[in-house]
């Protein structure tokens, strides 16, 4: 087998145990689904409050400089005329003269003019630009005036609050304001499973620095994103650091760094670190009329400046299909194959399974709940499984990574301890019921 069609098999791999496994669902699936869209399942609702949690954690809660924002979906269209977002929000759009599909020119393996269409071999026509803002209507106007939009990134919420932050907040240079949140493209071409999606889920920050010394927060940001990497168990083989060169970047950056990832289908943007000066904030302090400044005292004398942002990026979304790939792990062959997740646990949506030996034995499975109520009173992510035979529920909590699996045997009832089975390794270890906490503690923090 070829390294493309070992890739292209390790991501049907992925999609089908995230569907089977109940990570992640096509979205509106019984009537056909919708391009670009995903519901999360059971798991995968679970893995993501996980990641999300170790976000804030890092960025946010674990820091004296950081305040949390949750600014709304719909906003004031002048706040995307102003950005640029209505005129220049777009994607070079191509349509086959054949069968009508539409296609982004720049993800042709071969564009027009020499390109035919991937799915008939029709003739292109000519390159468009496609805007991808999705607009809605807002109040019971018809006329443009209702016209607004679901936002396209969540940082320019954070943007027009920024004055509302300072007032309320009296904020510190330097200071960050955090953001997580749904934002929504209308993709020509949605693909790649839930690597590029038309409703996504961001995490951003815009951290306000002196301009003066923007460059060692930006390295500062660079190392904080490396380090987070690791903590979620990213792959750090397949992660990338680019730096983005100039004509590549975007208009308000001076520098751009993309941490791009191995992915089953190319290497491709993960996180982003760019340097966005003060182009917001002016820009919306001069269509507002509002002085978005920073105002400070200090031994010098007082100084009044537009601070510039350096911006740390990340997508949800693709965190979620990156840690998948990340963990994915098989052994063996044909039907000894043991396929298996190896998450973090503190990422890992369950932590332990709880299960009897036998179901049928009333005793075992009296104690094996007196231990589940224990533990799901003091962690997160406890499951029970009495599910057929004890491989089995291995083998299926295995496959959707719970790190440890807790035993209530024969042996339990005369000696109070449980065997603990390890995912990875397949060891395991007898520990008293009175240590568990204790022990659980150890291994998940």
């Amino acid at each position: 087998m070829t390294k493309s069609n070992k890739e292209e098999d390790l991501m049907q791999k992925i999609v089908s145990l995230c569907k089977r496994r109940g990570f992640v669902f096509q979205g509106s699936e019984i009537y056909g689904g919708l391009a670009g869209t995903y519901d999360y399942g059971p798991l995968g609702a679970l893995l993501r409050d996980n990641v999300v949690d170790s976000w804030k954690r890092k960025f946010v809660s674990g820091r004296r400089d950081m305040h949390l924002l949750n600014a709304a979906i719909l906003m004031n269209q002048k706040v995307w005329q102003t950005t640029g977002h209505i005129d220049h929000f777009s994607d070079p759009l191509v349509e086959c003269k054949k069968c009508k599909k539409r296609f982004r020119d720049d993800q042709l393996a071969v564009p027009p003019p020499e390109g035919k269409c991937p799915e008939c071999k029709g003739e292109f026509g000519e390159v468009r630009q496609f805007n991808m803002m999705l607009s809605t209507q807002v109040g019971a106007a018809e006329d443009s005036s209702a016209t607004s939009y679901l936002r396209p990134e969540t940082a320019q919420g954070i943007f027009v609050n920024f004055k509302n932050v300072v007032d309320s907040m009296q904020p510190k240079i330097p200071f960050g304001i955090a953001q997580i949140g749904k934002a929504f493209r209308n993709e020509i071409t949605p693909r790649d499973f839930i690597f590029r999606l038309r409703e996504l889920e961001q995490m951003e920050i815009e951290y306000f620095v002196h301009p003066d010394e923007w460059q060692k927060h930006f390295e500062y940001w660079k190392d904080e994103i490396f380090e987070w990497m690791g903590v979620i168990g990213l792959d750090m083989d397949k992660v990338h650091d680019v730096e983005i060169p100039d004509g590549d970047r975007a208009h308000y950056s001076s520098r751009t760094i993309d941490f791009e990832f191995d992915y089953p289908f190319g290497q491709k943007e993960l996180f982003g670190l760019a340097y966005r000066g003060d182009y917001d904030l002016s820009k919306h302090a001069e269509a507002s009329g509002e002085k978005l400044e920073y105002r400070f005292q200090d031994e010098s004398g007082s100084q009044v400046f537009t601070p510039h942002v350096i911006e740390p990026s990340f997508g949800l979304d693709r965190t979620m299909l990156a840690l998948l790939v990340s963990a994915y792990r098989e052994e063996g062959e044909g039907e000894d194959m043991r396929v298996y997740l190896k998450f973090d646990p503190k990422i890992a949506p369950y932590k332990m399974c709880v299960s009897p030996l036998l179901k049928n034995k009333p005793e075992l499975v009296q104690k094996a709940e007196e231990v589940f109520a224990h533990l799901k009173a003091e962690f997160p992510g406890v499951v029970w499984d009495d599910n057929g035979n004890i491989g089995k529920r291995y083998r299926r909590q295995d496959e959707i990574g719970t790190p440890f699996c807790l035993v209530i045997d024969f042996d339990t009832l005369e000696d109070a301890s449980v065997t603990i089975r390890h995912r990875d390794d397949g060891s395991q270890e007898r520990v008293k019921i009175a240590d568990l906490t204790d022990y659980f503690q150890t291994k998940l923090s």
